[in-house]
């Protein structure tokens, strides 16, 4: 059985909440030991190969949605609803849906007052929401650290007392700085996801390929890499082709033989 919303909700204050991306079978079944599988629109940048999140569609959500959905034995998934997928009440609850049917648990948007009566309507309808506050990657023209002033805090504070009482479990908080992260997760009953925003946070996440150094177009400050896959890959391949040129794969080992006897035979009917 997997990991409940209830599961989560139970370890703040008890015991860090671990999160990493997901897009597709294979990873997942490589990361399930995670507490959850977040299905990021950052897919739209690492699977697709967009420059940002904006062109990532509800469809594309979905099919990585039903891929994570097809490997997961433990984590919970929680998966983010795209840009333009939740201007509406009728919307956000439709679309959120969507990605229920195709595996998900719980579905997470980006934004804080503006969006409250988005959140109680898709929770009204039983669906679970985390929240996401600090930098947001759909709306964002430019990457930078938030709550570097007093009044960008408070707005923040503010802000994340409104998505818990509108009904969020969980929020995170992407490139907050650091003290402020922490006046957060202790002022409101439901845990913080970290990215970028300390150690105090209830729990992190990072972007599996970052984490694993496979996406090398963006390198985050606060992103660890904890393998550097991108060259191992590249020299891996470099010795395929090698091999392949200069005939020394396949090997016997690698090849399917004929019996005998029937190779025989055959030589004896095309001679």
């Amino acid at each position: 059985m997997h990991k409940t919303i209830k599961d989560i909700t139970e370890m703040k204050g008890k015991e860090k909440i671990t999160v990493l991306t997901g897009y597709d079978s294979t990873m997942v079944t490589l990361c399930d030991q995670v507490d959850v599988i977040l299905v990021g629109d950052s897919a739209g940048m690492v699977m697709l190969g967009y420059k940002d999140t904006t062109s990532v569609t509800m469809e594309d959500m979905i099919r990585f949605t039903t891929a994570v959905k097809n490997a997961r034995k433990d984590s919970l998934i929680v998966s983010d609803l795209p840009i333009n997928s939740y201007q509406t009440k009728e919307d956000a609850v439709a679309n959120s849906l969507k990605l229920i049917q195709a595996g998900a648990d719980a579905v997470k948007l980006e934004g804080g007052k503006e969006i409250a009566k988005i959140i109680t309507a898709i929770t009204e309808a039983g669906i679970h929401v985390m929240g996401h506050l600090g930098l947001l990657p759909q709306t964002a023209e430019k990457y930078t650290v938030q709550g570097k002033t007093r009044e960008d805090a408070i707005e923040l504070i503010n802000d994340s007392k409104i998505i818990t009482e509108a009904g969020v479990f969980s929020i995170v908080l992407e490139m907050v700085t650091s003290q402020v992260a922490k006046i957060i997760t202790e002022k409101i009953t439901v845990p913080t996801i970290g990215i970028g925003s300390g150690k105090d946070c209830d729990g992190q996440v990072l972007v599996v390929h970052d984490m694993l150094g496979l996406f090398e177009k963006i390198k985050p400050k606060f992103a660890k890499r904890y393998l550097s896959l991108s060259e191992e890959i590249r020299n891996a391949v470099k010795l395929y082709v090698t091999e392949v040129k200069e005939e020394s794969f396949p090997a016997e080992g690698n090849e399917f033989q004929m019996d005998e006897s029937e190779y025989n035979k055959l030589r004896k009917e095309i001679v």
